[in-house]
């Protein structure tokens, strides 16, 4: 529990650090767990059949730093950008498919579709994390997927293991429950309807900004966990403990980040919609 503490101040330290740096900075980081996510993600599901990374997963780390150059080039120089995201990560499917065609029979078709999967479920949903910054005002949004993800998280094992009594996953997550769920999406409301009275409101012009960051923290809250559940199903499904070992106490990326993945691209959106940046 000590190392699981000291891990995770360090990690919360570093994460302002970066959050607050932005720029260069933010997307180094984000390149960096991205490459880690989707490595971690391609050995638990079995894209990697062996002790050596395979050409799939080449493919993929090759494309994460392309996937990244692209977002960077195209926020720095403020150029509409984003058609050019969906054509590349169709060149990239199609890039796995030559890899599995001119190797069959190597690889099988379910390697290929996961590492695809891999690519989009690490790599692109994290890199919200970075494009919520660079959005105006995103200083102060970027803070809203933290909200709704590490903060939920504190709430609702707070709430749990004090009136938990209804289990939410028995199967998949035996520990968590409705009560402790509850309690995750109403704290992440409150700490962002708090965050928005006290540094958001103040900085922008909208009267119901209080209550907008209210709803986004607590829909933010739910896909998290749902988040959560998922990353958990998968280490079932293929029989791991953790993702990694790179966070001590915590397992890898994908055990620390795997709410911050859900929540990171649905606050952006919600960012997008409601409060017109």
């Amino acid at each position: 529990m000590l190392e699981r503490v000291i891990s995770g101040a360090v990690l919360a330290v570093l994460a302002v650090f970066f959050l607050l740096s932005g720029g260069t900075i933010l997307a180094c980081a984000c390149l960096f767990l991205s490459v880690i996510a989707y490595l971690e993600l391609t050995k638990a599901t079995k894209v990697r059949r062996g002790a050596k990374i395979n050409f799939l997963e080449i493919i993929g780390v090759i494309g994460v730093f392309l996937y990244y150059a692209l977002i960077y080039i195209g926020e720095l120089t403020k150029t509409e950008y984003r058609v050019y995201l969906v054509l590349f990560i169709c060149l990239l499917l199609i890039s796995y498919m030559f890899v599995y065609v001119f190797a069959f029979p190597k690889f099988v078709s379910e390697q290929v579709m996961t590492a695809f999967t891999c690519f989009i479920y690490g790599p692109v949903m994290l890199s919200f994390i970075y494009l919520s910054r660079n959005l105006e005002n995103g200083i102060y949004y970027v803070w809203l997927i933290f909200i709704s993800s590490w903060i939920s998280d504190t709430c609702a094992y707070l709430v749990g293991v004090t009136i938990g009594k209804h289990k939410l996953a028995p199967v998949l997550s035996p520990k968590k429950s409705i009560e402790g769920a509850a309690g995750g999406i109403l704290g992440s409301a409150l700490v962002g309807a708090l965050y928005g009275y006290f540094v958001i409101a103040p900085r922008v012009n909208n009267a119901h900004v209080i209550w907008i960051l209210a709803v986004i923290s607590a829909i933010g809250s739910l896909i998290s966990q749902v988040g959560d559940l998922a990353a958990s199903g998968i280490k079932r499904n293929h029989e791991i403990k953790d993702y990694g070992k790179l966070i001590p106490g915590h397992g890898g990326v994908m055990d620390r980040f795997d709410s911050v993945i859900f929540t990171a691209p649905i606050v952006y959106g919600m960012l997008i919609l409601w409060m017109k940046p």
